[in-house]
């Protein structure tokens, strides 16, 4: 089978924390033709995957190699400090690095957070991934820093977490090779960005006659009658406001000018003598 006669399909990568729940189900609403595989991907190895076509496009952490790789910052995400619930930390809302001087921060080494300085006190060993790091949270080894959805994805009953008000924030963006921004590719571009089935680009617009003539069509209803003129072709005073006007100048409501006080009733004409 040729590469033209495949049926058309898009591999979406995405790196721990990040959730694509809601854009996968828009897509296979709009493209209910094309399946959208899910290829779970290390933070550090995102790039790589999209650069040796892995995947089509990747929701991933900034930066990426963007001498190959195209991205669009999605949003950017809340930094915090996961600590068991006894800590002494855990009893404020939020925290500074100054704060965590003392303390032993571990720092993994799939770390998404880039640094100018480590803050705390580095710990013994530096954990192999950020799972490995929320394990020797709760053993009480030290504290961990990272965006707010990793703390939420390794959530434990015995520990939790406060906002870091200085610390690297981590932006998430929709990343692909940059030589291989395909239809597929602008569609889901189109999802993340929120546009509409009619908006998205490479949908056609509205043909200029439809638009005309619907232009046409409001413009006619708006139009008044002339003047003394009846819509349906009646003559003058039919159909006008108010109902029909008096009759000549002259004429008494009862009938003809010179006639009995009251009006005649109308009848025969009576034979003159």
């Amino acid at each position: 089978m040729t590469g033209s006669d495949a049926s058309p399909s898009f591999r979406l990568a995405y790196v721990p924390g990040v959730t694509p729940t809601k854009w996968v189900r828009i897509w296979n609403e709009r493209l209910p033709g094309v399946p959208l595989t899910l290829v779970p991907t290390p933070a550090g190895e995102a790039s790589d995957v999209l650069r040796d076509r892995g995947a089509d496009a990747g929701l991933v952490r900034l930066p990426v190699d963007r001498t190959v790789l195209s991205a669009i910052p999605l949003y950017t995400e809340t930094t915090v400090v996961v600590i068991p619930k006894d800590h002494v930390v855990a009893a404020v809302d939020e925290v500074s690095l100054e704060d965590l001087a003392d303390e032993t921060v571990l720092h993994p080494f799939d770390d998404t957070l880039v640094w100018e300085r480590l803050p705390g006190e580095p710990a013994f060993e530096r954990p192999e991934t950020t799972a490995d790091a929320v394990e020797l949270v709760a053993a009480g080894i030290g504290v961990l820093v990272v965006p707010q959805s990793l703390a939420r994805l390794h959530h434990r009953k015995d520990l939790t977490y406060r906002p870091v008000t200085d610390a690297p924030e981590s932006q998430v963006a929709l990343s692909w090779p940059e030589d291989e921004t395909t239809d597929l590719v602008e569609e889901f571009i189109g999802i993340v960005r929120g546009r509409t089935v009619n908006s998205s680009r490479g949908r056609a617009a509205t043909p200029p006659q439809a638009k005309a003539a619907r232009t046409d069509k409001s413009g006619a209803a708006r139009q008044k009658p002339a003047a003394g003129k009846n819509p349906r072709g009646g003559g003058a005073g039919s159909g006008a406001k108010g109902g029909s006007k008096p009759g000549p100048k002259g004429a008494a409501k009862g009938g003809p000018k010179g006639g009995s006080k009251g009006g005649a009733k109308r009848g025969k004409p009576r034979r003159r003598p």
